[in-house]
């Protein structure tokens, strides 16, 4: 059974960091690609970052870029997310996700993924 959990979440400063975690149940060499989403109150889950399991090429949507670092243990089965300069609009559930094979969709399509971690909750004040 995979399973994926999240850690390293709460409250923060703007301007500060986190990094968020998550820990996956069975080897990632399963896996074409892991990657974070966000989901703030009232708005839908929305694409942060994604890695190629098997070379680490790394994908962020342009507005993450250079705040965001996303990163691949594969001896820990592990993924991170390095977040600095939080702003307050960073606030949201953050959500780790696993995909097998993309079968044609884009890496940043949510559809895609296959397997969830039951979320962090990220609150950044101002």
């Amino acid at each position: 059974q995979v399973q994926l959990v999240e850690s390293g979440g709460g409250l923060v400063q703007a301007g500060g960091s986190l990094r968020l975690s998550c820990a996956v149940s069975v080897d990632t060499f399963r896996f074409y690609a892991m990657g974070w989403f966000r989901q703030a109150p009232g708005k839908e889950r929305e694409f942060v970052t994604t890695i190629r399991w098997s070379d680490g090429t790394t994908y962020y949507l342009d507005s993450k870029k250079g705040r965001f670092t996303i990163s691949r243990d594969n001896a820990k089965n592990t993924a991170s997310l390095q977040m600095n300069s939080l702003k307050p609009e960073d606030t949201a559930v953050y959500y780790c996700a696993a995909m097998i094979d993309p079968y044609g969709r884009s890496l940043y399509d949510r559809e895609a993924y296959n397997y969830w971690g039951q979320g962090t909750q990220v609150t950044v004040s101002s």
